[in-house]
């Protein structure tokens, strides 16, 4: 019984162990980035203005790629419209940004297509890649993402389940973006990126169960 009991007590040890690893870790393990090349695009994902508009305009100014593609959040457009309320959206406010940072407006595009969570997005902009490799006639078709830096890891899962037949994606995060991945639990702020992209990649995993709830 003493051996048993001594048994159980390292198994739990080690279990906690292995909890308190992952616990302060998994902020730093969010966090990932592909080796960067030249690319046909940037796409700026919605969210986290203005420092995704910024990395993108910095990106372009090194010369990564031509053009910015901006995605066009469904709402909160939507229900105001319905409302009689006008919103120009999160992409108007983006291209200001981008315009702001030296970027020429024509070398800046919105997608049409409205996008409700990440995964419209990456499918949005998997099929612009797709459009352009049938224009152009090339397979080799390459997109820089730009993101913030929790969610790089949930954006390369996605690219990878979704839409790797249509491209390379590498996944950029802003440079400005205050996240602190070593100390993730200090702050509201970062607990709360922590806790939905953990949330995010476990859906991903799991086939994309979970779907966005409708706007009644």
């Amino acid at each position: 019984m003493k051996l048993r009991s001594k048994l159980a007590a390292i198994c739990a040890a080690i279990v906690a162990f292995l909890a308190l690893v992952g616990f302060f870790g998994v902020g730093r393990w969010l966090v990932v980035e592909d080796p960067l090349e030249k690319a046909q695009s940037i796409a700026v994902l919605s969210g986290g203005m203005p420092v995704r508009a910024i990395e993108a305009a910095k990106l372009y100014r090194q010369g990564y790629a031509p053009e910015i593609w901006l995605t066009r959040s469904a709402e909160p457009a939507a229900s105001l419209k319905d409302m009689g309320i006008p919103y120009v959206g999160e992409d108007y406010y983006n291209l200001r940004v981008l315009v702001h940072e030296g970027v020429p407006p024509e070398a800046i595009r919105v997608l049409p297509e409205p996008i409700v969570n990440t995964a419209d997005e990456i499918a949005v902009i998997a099929a612009e890649l797709g459009r352009k490799a049938q224009l152009e006639r090339d397979k080799n078709q390459r997109v820089i993402i730009v993101t913030t830096k929790a969610h790089t890891r949930r954006v390369r899962t996605l690219w990878r389940k979704l839409a790797a037949a249509h491209g390379k994606a590498m996944v950029r995060a802003a440079s400005g973006d205050t996240f602190d991945g070593s100390h993730w639990w200090r702050n509201t702020t970062d607990a709360l990126d922590v806790v939905r992209e953990v949330l995010g990649l476990l859906n991903a995993w799991a086939g994309l169960l979970l779907h966005p709830a409708k706007v009644s």
